[in-house]
């Protein structure tokens, strides 16, 4: 997978990834297109391994609990099975809060994995003791907020790593229908342009839509060696079987899903209509 910190270290040792208007009136003048959003650290995470960000649905209130989205092969319990799904176990994970030039703003702490899986895709939400008016009080962070619609082929796109403190521009070259990746496969992932080119520490980073200011994915893989549906070797399957190798090209988990599975109090409900993520 691309890439807890374990996988930062198999790659210096091995070679990158572990397991991305009309009427008679004049005509006003055409409106300024807006402006990119600066994209910067601030609601990022690092995690122990990986990295991370507080995120918010559109329906999620400010005395809700907050969550922070990372990975399911960076869960602290080590990667989920093929076929597993993880609800509301007790965890006290401690995160580090980033602020916009990527220094620590302070630290957050988890009640629950509310929902971890590498099944489909490869997500992990976190249920923070904070709610997200807290954590503003006390640091002055916004949660970045999730898109509930599909990401455009094509787009411009940050991979923001809140371990490395470093992000990475590029666009959305694509989509790959099946991703497989040792025993786990994930439906429709995001494919990256080759200029990010993600390291060891970058896995759970939040891709953010510059243009919006929204995350659209989490970063999780890549292909490291060349190697054909591997381990650190992710290779592509269309609708016909047919089987794509991109070496050295980079891969994230698309997050609108997330929002239609997310209730009242931001706690996750499997069975909400159009909720689509796997269930235990």
């Amino acid at each position: 997978m691309n890439r807890s910190l374990v996988g930062a270290f198999s790659a210096l040792l091995l070679g990158g990834a572990t397991l991305v208007g009309a009427g008679a009136a004049p005509a006003a003048a055409a409106s300024p297109a807006k402006a990119p959003k600066a994209v910067t650290f601030a609601g990022t995470v690092a995690l122990s391994n990986c990295s991370g960000s507080v995120v918010r649905t559109p329906g999620s209130a400010d005395t809700d609990p907050a969550l922070v989205l990372s990975n399911g092969h960076c869960l602290e319990s080590g990667f989920p099975g093929a076929g597993e799904v993880i609800v509301d176990k007790p965890s006290t994970r401690s995160f580090t809060l980033l602020t916009a030039s990527g220094g620590s703003a302070g630290t957050v702490r988890a009640s629950k994995v509310a929902y971890a899986t590498m099944t489909d895709t490869d997500i992990s939400l976190y249920r923070l003791t904070s709610t997200y008016a807290q954590i503003q009080s006390a640091y002055g962070i916004k949660a970045l907020p999730l898109s509930d619609s599909h990401p455009t082929q094509g787009s411009a796109i940050n991979v923001v790593s809140g371990y490395w403190k470093k992000i990475y521009s590029c666009n959305i070259d694509g989509f790959a229908y099946r991703l497989k990746e040792g025993d786990w496969t994930w439906k429709d992932s995001v494919r990256y342009t080759s200029a990010c080119n993600t390291i060891g520490g970058t896995s759970g980073s939040p891709v953010v839509d510059p243009a919006s200011g929204k995350v659209v994915a989490v970063n999780n893989t890549g292909n490291e060696d060349g190697g054909r549906c591997t381990l650190n070797n992710p290779c592509e399957v269309d609708e016909n079987g047919a089987v794509t190798v991109r070496q050295g090209i980079n891969y994230a988990q698309e997050t609108y899903g997330i929002t239609k599975c997310v209730t009242t109090g931001n706690k996750i409900d499997l069975n909400l209509a159009g909720c689509a993520l796997p269930k235990p």
